[in-house]
């Protein structure tokens, strides 16, 4: 599995790329094949505010539903509608169309993992 070195982790299985102060937000391959086939996300709305950690949303698979988390606090810039129409995008490219939402970053980027803390995350799992 390819965790990609230029991106910023969580331990609930997000990635960030930083573009100045915008995130973008998607959930890694790891999380995408642990969730089986996506058949629907429950993103936030543009314009709303979010805080790291806390529940923003849903991924729902043929398996389970599992709550999406802030990884950073901000406003809500952009959500992927290409993903909402078509949510099999996060199971197929989930470092590039299947990209979740985008974050104007407010405050400091908190305990994010570089992609080498993160693939011990994942070997623990």
């Amino acid at each position: 599995m390819s965790i990609p070195a230029d991106l910023k982790y969580t331990s609930d299985h997000e990635w960030i790329r930083l573009d100045g102060d915008v995130a973008t937000v998607g959930i890694t391959a790891f999380a995408a094949d642990a969730l089986g086939d996506v058949v629907y996300v429950d993103l936030p709305q543009a314009g709303s505010a979010i805080a790291s950690g806390d529940p923003c949303g849903e991924v729902e698979s043929t398996k389970s539903v599992s709550d999406l988390y802030a990884p950073v606090t901000g406003e809500v810039a952009e959500v992927n509608a290409e993903v909402v129409d078509d949510p099999s995008l996060v199971n197929a490219e989930p470092f590039a169309r299947g990209w979740l939402f985008r974050v104007k970053v407010e405050g400091d980027l908190g305990e994010l993992l570089d992609a080498d803390a993160y693939a011990a995350v994942v070997e623990s799992a």
